[in-house]
């Protein structure tokens, strides 16, 4: 009798997990025509995406195919009849979901953690061409299903991020092909603003910051509590602080953000802030949370490579939930997007 029970309690359990499958049907034409291949490097330590809790049971996020490589180079190809001449890589580090509440939260979220980064290939070289390295989270009180939303944003980051990828700045930084899991380190070592000691001045987007080279004839005012107040240019002019990337006073330097400039600290992962979503959101819609560089316009901020001066925009256009706990937002040193982990 005791075995029965004990059976029928585990075949309860059994079906109460769902599975839910990330499918991959947004179309990723290159409308340009450039690119000739898209190649997946898969290179994470743990295949196993993970289990999240949905209000009505426990949910297992899956792919419709283990192979993950075949999986995206089949729907490059199925979507892209007329090819071009540019071999793209594509090189996946993290995708995991998972429950969390973290020190700041007051309860517990399912998020889903993404870092993928995209390169151009020539010969046996790759040149960085863009990266997405960000946590997505769902409110528990406006989204039923996050498996749901889960799955069906993952696709839609990885799909965006494609897409970006075939028009994006390149990097002139090579990267050797054998040490593509080295790639932040080559790049970072040209990142000035890591290695020397920032000049101050006012950068008017990220790669001028990388490459610590402020912009002539603009500067700061301050007002009577030493607290900057505006930026002018060469003609005295007041200019906007979405204009801006930042400004570095007395070798400190401070990021502009839609609640003002906050000062970037540095530790062992580069630059960060503190802050949270909701002071680095701009608009609340849908069920969960889009962070970071598909969210907020893909700025290809390649460092080597020219940049549109205008591109940086100071505010992540997230959706849905606003967490207001404080933590630390990380700058992210190849592309200058903020990244929440």
């Amino acid at each position: 009798m005791k075995k029965l029970i004990l059976f029928f309690l585990f075949s309860v359990s059994l079906s109460a997990q769902k599975i839910e499958t990330i499918e991959f049907k947004e179309n990723i034409k290159d409308r340009k025509a450039l690119t000739k291949s898209l190649t997946l490097i898969d290179g994470r330590k743990d295949k196993v995406i993970g289990k999240i809790s949905n209000k009505k049971g426990e949910a297992e996020i899956r792919l419709p195919d283990e192979d993950l490589k075949n999986l995206i180079e089949s729907w490059f190809v199925e979507d892209n009849k007329t090819t071009g001449n540019k071999d793209i890589v594509l090189y996946l580090e993290e995708l995991k979901v998972y429950d969390e509440q973290a020190q700041n939260d007051k309860e517990k979220y399912s998020k889903a953690k993404i870092k993928i980064s995209s390169f151009l290939k020539r010969n046996d070289n790759y040149y960085f061409i863009n990266r997405f390295d960000n946590v997505i989270v769902c409110d528990p009180k406006r989204t039923s299903t996050a498996s749901k939303y889960l799955s069906l944003t993952i696709a839609e980051i990885i799909a965006e991020f494609i897409k970006s990828s075939y028009t994006n700045t390149v990097s002139g930084q090579y990267i050797p092909e054998n040490d593509i899991a080295n790639y932040d380190s080559y790049i970072d070592k040209n990142n000035k603003s890591l290695n020397e000691k920032l000049k101050d001045g006012v950068y008017l987007n990220f790669k001028s910051f990388t490459e610590q080279k402020p912009a002539e004839g603009y500067f700061f005012e301050k007002n009577k509590k030493g607290n900057v107040v505006r930026i002018k240019n060469k003609e005295d002019l007041a200019i906007s602080i979405n204009d801006t990337f930042s400004y570095v006073d007395g070798g400190v330097a401070y990021i502009t953000t839609p609640d003002g400039f906050k000062e970037m600290k540095k530790d062992g992962k580069g630059y960060y802030i503190i802050a949270s979503r909701t002071q680095l959101f701009t608009q609340k819609n849908g069920n969960g949370v889009l962070i970071g560089a598909v969210a907020g316009g893909l700025v290809g901020a390649a460092i080597g490579a020219a940049i549109d001066s205008g591109s940086h925009k100071a505010a992540v256009n997230g959706k849905g939930f606003k967490s207001p706990a404080m933590g630390k937002v990380y700058i992210d040193s190849l592309t200058g997007n903020f990244s929440f982990q």
